[in-house]
């Protein structure tokens, strides 16, 4: 990994209704994030914040049944033109979430600079859905697929190119909750899927060898889009959509450890840490704690 990291915070709640995420960035500096990776011998340059624009809650909705879909790639302009010059600069561009909606962001920012960039994506959660698939509306189950090429024009052209991704670079970890259409997607497009079921019959060991080998010899970066709910809530228990049966915080820092060494990792983000729904700051801290695993924290 680079030595040089550039941390980027997106303090936006607008890709879902629950409130509190946009004080994600802020609970993870404060879990002592900069302190940790410097202790590692890594320079650290905090950009602060991305500027996001007021939304009135209260308002009508729009035209779209996408819950605030202007101001949300709006933002995400904002977040990929930010990533993009970090990398340009030469830094490891690490993101805290805020909702998983910004991953349309990162992804448009860090797909600049790659032919073929792999995506491991740590969630409870596909978000794969589009307008027509998603239950809610919220765009922070839509990431990955506008990342695809799936969806709204306003999200899937985002910072003028699509798509970002192609779906054999994917690699879903810790997927427990899927709908229907999501379901679907996966199976026409061939998504790699390790679902509870798997990490549960193979081991997060077995799950995590067969990602890195398969992503390191048909990629040419790796990003991680880690959303702390797919952990089990019993360990990350401040984010807005839990769900029972999640990785277990042991299983998740192996699998830090062993991004680490495989050494394939070119960007991250970390995302949907609430602190108002959290128990004394908890969930950042294990966010901080499975960084510190990330970017070479041993224990010995």
């Amino acid at each position: 990994m680079k030595r040089n990291i550039s941390i980027i915070g997106v303090p936006m709640d607008l890709g879902q209704l629950r409130r509190g995420v946009d004080m994600g960035p802020s609970a993870i500096r404060y879990a002592g994030i900069v302190e940790r990776l410097e202790n590692l011998n890594y320079e650290i340059e905090d950009l602060g914040d991305i500027e996001i624009k007021f939304v009135d809650r209260k308002a009508a909705p729009g035209v779209t049944n996408l819950r605030n879909l202007n101001e949300v790639a709006s933002a995400n302009e904002k977040l990929a033109k930010t990533v993009d010059e970090a990398i340009t600069r030469g830094q490891f561009p690490l993101v805290f979430g805020g909702d998983h909606s910004i991953a349309i962001g990162t992804l448009a920012g860090v797909a600049k600079h790659y032919q073929n960039l792999g995506v491991i994506w740590y969630d409870a959660h596909g978000d794969l859905n589009t307008s027509e698939t998603s239950p809610s509306g919220n765009i922070h189950g839509m990431p990955l697929a506008a990342s695809l090429g799936i969806g709204d024009p306003s999200l899937t052209d985002l910072y003028g190119f699509n798509p970002k991704i192609k779906p054999e670079n994917i690699v879903i970890i810790g997927a427990r909750s899927l709908d229907d259409g999501e379901k679907k997607l996966i199976k026409e497009l061939g998504i790699r899927v390790y679902t509870m079921h798997e990490i549960d019959r193979l081991g997060m060991t077995k799950v995590m060898e067969d990602s890195i080998n398969y992503l390191k010899d048909r990629t040419d970066g790796v990003h991680l889009s880690l959303d702390l709910d797919g952990l089990d809530p019993h360990d990350a228990p401040g984010v807005g959509t839990p769900v029972l049966g999640g990785i277990s915080y042991r299983e998740s820092h192996l699998a830090m450890e062993m991004l680490e060494e495989a050494k394939i990792i070119t960007s991250a983000e970390f995302v949907e840490v609430n602190p108002i729904l959290d128990d004394k700051n908890k969930t950042a801290s294990v966010a901080v704690a499975l960084m510190g695993s990330l970017f070479g924290e041993k224990l010995l």
